[in-house]
């Protein structure tokens, strides 16, 4: 895999995404991604979910063994050592430690320098990585993109192991490809990683022995290369989508000037197709120093020095093909003026504005460095809560707006602004973006937003200073990572939260506002616009930035408006409702309540994270009950009440009541289920239980502008879809395999006109009003003590209506109206694309017995994974032609009943190069078809059952893990009021199929869960681009055929042409 150094962190808070700056501290929750990819959310939170879910009403359970939870004076304690955790002495000349905390740290002989952790999270797991300070940057012309495929080289063939030997090694002790196993290349360095069981003594040894062979050791032969060429290839064709092209192309307008700006990792095509071995292993052997290299272990070890001693023996030994070079350091220079663009891309995903400012990277070494970055990620907090408001107030002029820096190559640091608007709105956009920042430069924040930004970063440090003994391994290794390749020193999280602590109070509003300095379209400064039609020009953009630098000079923007906020989200306590009935159930360490409203609440203590809460309520009956003439317009509800406020405060009003506090609320109307959820903070479960009974207690009524903005955004989100080739593709596997119903039929701009906004929010009030028909279920670090309290108040507090609303029976739900063609049907998508794009869905029926149902359940799981891990063995490892594959299961399209047969499909899915697609899908058939004949080996089933085992152990650790399990519990057909036993009767089904299973037995699951042969049933849908006029002529030119029939045509219009001359003659 490939990226390019863009990243933001983004952590969801009250309903919207905050950006923040990566500072030192452990970051469990991030999400990276990639700049570009930004541009196709509409809004900081989902716009429109147009594919509605289906609840999965069969789902394998698996055992467990129970961990212990603490007591609530336990709770109680770890909540008051970060309250009284002493303050810092500040000395901010003092220079950070560059001894990374925690880590038995040091340098081999021959250079290769390590880090060994301690960690039990999970536990009996290691996550492990080389980082090798090798990117794309180094290559010479003729090598753009050989970083890269020295990359997959690694895990073809080494000197030890040979074809993809690696892979089968590691997917044997459970380690799943691409999962567990995988790699990066940027422009300035290559990231091998491993996940890895270690209840085995000789699993650690030998993982860390093949990335020994990685370091120096990679094979490069003509026949690997050749066999891994492909699968190279498509990674750069689904590169070249619209996301794709967007990100190079802001690439090189950053990058401008230097090195960098043609040094995109994925390389060029021609590079990829013709390279020689020679070119690649001497790349591989002149920059894969053991100097530049170093080896991370995180994990769940006895001691730390016995994996020192590991390392040693795999790498001590070990000494680089060549001399040491230095890596040389590469430039980006700076520029005065603003480099301005315009964009056209006919597959955006909607039209942005992107402004990006570059300065230096600033070293971090002292504990000022350290108060700068938290001066700053309040800057980024503070902007981020403006924007948010602005693009919730009458004709905003985007949909959503964000800001955030980043180290996007070693030498540059760039700070970030993105926009999406609506389509001919870029000017509005960036208008407003400049704007916004100027006002900012001049007026400054209030004191009451950086409060409320103070708030937010003093929660997220006290979060992770609870849960520091509960990190994920591969969160720490990602710190070590940093120290290692961009020199970012590892204090620990004990000593951040006290610089925290001391810093934060301190730090003042005209502090926060100088940041805005970052921005100056001066500071070297990009500015694009990206639009799926060309509607601005590169002229329009600069008279926009001159209008805002007049106005700013001649301080004629005015200072910012707040709102009056509320103080309580609930202002009238509800009566505390009582219990009815209490129920204990010890083999999963829950408890039930029967609240006096109706309600039942199941509640279950845990210790895996000190900072985590979730919850899930659900209630029967769903869209699937509504006629058609209504659907379209309450399939919007949450959609549409989400904008307006369905907790009683507009959303823009709620984020700062919620400043502080850890509570996100949401909900979802399914199929057959409407649904809330959350996650909060065990400190704020009060306030996560006051939005829930506010979402009943509310009654949501649209306003004007409220529609106005939704259908806005909805009707962009449409367009969009409908210029994606991949949404046209998708929508067609779903009318094709499950019949052309309003139900599964896209959304278009003719049914949003239909929409009764009024309907859509009296449907959603409904759903959320009669408590009776909710179960609820909460999992985390709570203190019954404390929580019972909570749950009797605000759920039990709930008012029952007297009469019942939306109270259904499962087991008389209307199923959802769908049926799998009963031929072989084979068809070919076409769409207009800018560049060859080709993905591949091929589809067969599955029909699950009544009587046989949990078992088949569970078998249909194991069988996934090997159709998956078989398919890609075929068309990757062998013919090379593929990057990856996946093999889905659907059944959420049946209705919850406790009887009758479930009905869905199982398919496979893969991109590739067009030229090559029925050629794949008749392998992957025909491999299908031999596992359904000869069934899979020994090794085949031994794999599948490890990684499955492993996955269960590491969800046994997992709070959302038991969520899940404990509500599928609830929802099983074989549920008749004792939640425990359906649990142990589902848990005792996956130990039987588990030991049940073997290559005889899965051959005939296989015959039995799939059409037998299964050549006899399928669909299959290719998504290919478009034939353009010039290619038809071109075929045209080529076929002797269709050349003869045309020269046939050309003498009879001769013909016709003399006769007509002659006859007009006469």
């Amino acid at each position: 895999m490939f990226i390019t150094s863009f990243c933001l962190t983004k952590k969801k808070k009250a309903d919207t995404y905050v950006a923040t700056l990566d500072c030192i501290h452990i970051k469990p929750k991030n999400v990276v991604a990639h700049l570009l990819s930004l541009i196709s959310l509409y809004t900081a939170r989902e716009i429109v979910n147009f594919v509605h879910g289906f609840e999965l009403c069969f789902c394998a359970l698996t055992q467990m063994d129970l961990l212990p939870a603490e007591t609530s004076s336990e709770i109680v304690k770890k909540k008051h050592r970060f309250r009284s955790l002493k303050m810092v002495d500040l000395n901010y000349e003092q220079v950070l430690s560059d001894v990374p905390y925690g880590a038995d740290y040091g340098k081999l002989d021959n250079g290769l320098s390590y880090y060994v952790r301690l960690n039990s999270k999970p536990k009996m797991r290691a996550a492990l990585a080389l980082a090798v300070k090798v990117g794309s940057v180094l290559e010479e012309e003729e090598e753009r993109g050989v970083a890269h495929i020295v990359e997959h080289l690694a895990f073809s063939a080494t000197k030890k192991y040979t074809n993809h030997d690696i892979v089968k090694f590691l997917e044997s002790i459970g380690a799943e490809f691409g999962a567990c196993q995988n790699a990066v290349t940027s422009a300035d360095e290559t990231i091998y990683e491993l996940f890895v069981p270690v209840d085995k003594p000789e699993l650690l040894s030998q993982a860390i022995s093949v990335l020994a062979e990685f370091s120096s050791e990679i094979r490069v032969s003509a026949e690997d290369l050749e066999k891994e060429r492909g699968a190279v290839m498509e990674e750069y064709r689904a590169n070249r989508n619209a996301n794709g092209r967007m990100q190079d192309a802001h690439w090189l307008l950053m990058m401008e000037g230097s090195k960098y700006a043609e040094r995109l990792p994925i390389g060029l095509e021609k590079v990829i197709k013709t390279v020689s071995p020679e070119t690649v292993k001497r790349f591989y052997t002149k920059w894969y120093h053991l100097h530049n290299m170093a080896v991370i272990a995180i994990g769940d070890f006895s001691d730390t020095k016995s994996v020192v001693e590991l390392i040693k023996t795999h790498f001590g030994s070990k000494a680089s093909a060549s001399d040491y070079v230095d890596i040389p350091r590469f430039l980006v220079p700076s520029h005065e003026e603003p480099r301005i663009s315009c964009f056209v891309e006919s597959e955006a995903a909607g039209s942005a504005v992107m402004i990006s400012c570059k300065s230096p990277v600033s070293e971090l070494r002292t504990v000022k460095d350290y108060r700068d970055l938290l001066v700053e990620a309040m800057f980024y907090h503070a902007m981020n809560q403006r924007f948010f408001k602005i693009s919730r107030k009458k004709d905003p002029p985007y949909f959503s707006c964000s800001v955030a820096a980043d180290v996007v190559v070693q030498p540059i640091k760039a700070y970030i602004m993105t926009s999406s608007c609506k389509e001919k709105g870029t000017l509005n956009a960036l208008e407003s973006m400049l704007t916004e920042i100027a006002r900012v430069r001049l007026h400054g924040f209030s004191e009451r937003e950086i409060s409320v930004a103070r708030a937010t970063m003093m929660s997220e440090i006290e979060s992770a200073y609870l849960e520091r003994d509960q990190v994920q391994s591969t969160s720490l290794r990602e710190e070590y990572l940093h120290h290692f390749l961009r020199k970012e020193p590892v204090v620990g999280i004990e000593y951040e939260a006290q610089l925290q602590k001391t810093i934060l109070p301190h730090i003042s509003a005209s502090e926060v506002s100088k940041y805005s300095e970052n921005f100056r379209t001066t500071n070297s400064c990009v500015i694009k616009a990206i639009e799926p039609r060309a509607a601005a020009t590169v002229e329009n953009l600069k008279t926009v930035v001159l209008k805002i630098n007049s106005l700013e000079d001649d301080g004629s923007i005015s200072p910012w408006y707040e709102d009056h906020i509320p103080e309580e989200i609930v202002t009238l306590k509800p009566n505390t409702g009582s219990v009815m009935q209490e129920s204990k159930y010890s083999n999963i360490g829950a408890t039930e309540l029967i609240l006096s409203n109706g309600m039942r609440v199941c509640y279950k203590c845990t210790d895996f994270l000190e900072d985590q809460v979730l919850f899930t309520g659900y209630a029967y009956g769903g869209l699937s009950e509504l006629p058609e003439r209504e659907y379209i317009s309450c399939s919007m509800g949450s959609t549409i009440a989400g904008e307006i406020g369905v907790f009683g405060y507009r959303p823009s009003m709620l984020l700062d009541m919620l400043a502080g506090k850890r509570a996100e609320i949401g909900t979802k109307l399914g199929a057959y289920m409407r649904t809330f959820y959350g996650d909060c903070s065990p400190t704020d479960l009060e306030t996560a239980l006051q939005l829930v009974y506010q979402l009943f207690a509310t009654e949501v009524v649209p306003g004007e502008e409220d529609i106005k903005i939704v259908m806005q955004m909805s009707e962009e989100s449409i367009n969009a879809q409908e210029r994606d080739p991949y949404t046209v593709f998708a929508n067609r596997v779903r009318e094709l395999n499950y019949g052309n119903s309003y139900f599964f039929r896209p959304t278009r701009i003719s049914d949003l006109r239909k929409v009764d906004p009024f309907k859509a929010c009296e449907y959603f009030n409904k759903c959320f009003k009669d408590p009776s028909t909710f179960t609820v279920v909460i999992v985390g670090n709570i203190d019954p003590a404390i929580a019972r309290p909570l749950i009797l108040q605000y759920l039990g507090g709930i008012p029952r209506p007297s009469e019942p609303i939306l109270n259904y029976n499962r087991d008389d739900l209307k199923g959802l109206p769908f049926t799998f063609p009963t031929t072989i049907i084979r068809e070919v998508v076409r769409s207009p694309m800018v560049e060859a794009q080709c993905s591949v869905q091929l589809c067969f029926p599955v029909e699950l017995k009544n009587e046989k149902m949990m078992e088949d359940v569970h078998f249909i799981g194991f069988l996934s994974k090997l159709l998956e891990a078989k398919i890609i063995q075929i068309l990757r490892f062998k013919h090379g032609q593929i990057y990856s594959a996946g093999v889905s299961v659907f059944l959420g399209g049946n209705k919850p009943s406790r009887v009758g047969n479930a009905r869905g499909d199982i398919s496979v899915n893969f991109s590739c190069d067009p030229g090559v697609a029925l050629a794949l899908v008749d392998l992957s058939i025909d491999e299908i078809l031999r596992l359904q004949e000869e069934g899979p080996s020994d090794a085949d089933i031994s794999t599948v059952l490890e990684i499955e085992q492993r996955a269960h152990e590491n969800g046994l650790q997992e709070n959302y893990w038991w969520l899940d399990r404990i509500l599928h519990s609830y929802q099983s057909r074989i549920y008749s009021g004792d939640v425990g036993a359906s649990f142990t009767v589902q848990d005792d089904s996956r130990t039987d199929v588990r030991n049940a299973l073997t290559p005889m037995t899965a051959q005939q699951a296989l015959q039995k869960i799939l059409p037998f042969p299964c050549k006899r049933q399928y669909t299959v849908v290719i998504l290919m681009p478009q034939d353009s006029r010039f290619q038809l002529l071109k075929s045209i030119a080529t076929n002797a055929k269709v050349q003869f029939g045309f020269a046939g045509l050309i003498v009879l219009a001769f013909c016709i042409w003399r006769y007509s001359r002659t006859s007009s003659k006469s």
